[in-house]
């Protein structure tokens, strides 16, 4: 899956940047499907990807290290400000804060639900 990487409008948009990279559509429209343009949960998240298509786990799962890391995934990340979501494709990282990365961003506790399209 080709991803496009969106930077977060603000800082409380990282959902719907994750939801935007995933799906294509614009971060605006992503917030206006969901009525939200602050702090996305968790339902949101996953009903927004299902509604397009996408299926994603109901586990979540631990992860120490990216070699644990399924091929596409949402990622919950406890950062130093907050947890915070990301989005993990084929050996890359796509965080809306920090950019494109090769490792996860720093963050004490790392959670990933598997996505399929």
């Amino acid at each position: 899956m080709d991803i496009e990487y969106v930077h977060e409008p603000d800082d409380l948009q990282c959902g719907q940047a994750v939801l935007a990279m995933l799906t294509g559509i614009p971060v605006a429209q992503v917030a206006d499907e969901l009525d939200n343009s602050r702090e996305t949960t968790l339902k949101e998240m996953k009903g927004f990807l299902r509604a397009h298509g996408f299926w994603i786990s109901d586990e979540r799962r631990q992860a120490e290290g990216r070699e644990e890391l399924p091929l596409l995934c949402l990622l919950s990340l406890e950062t130093p400000r907050c947890w915070h979501w990301s989005l993990y494709c084929g050996g890359v990282f796509y965080d809306p804060e920090h950019g494109v990365m090769e490792d996860f961003p720093e963050c004490a506790r790392r959670y990933y639900f598997e996505i399929k399209r």
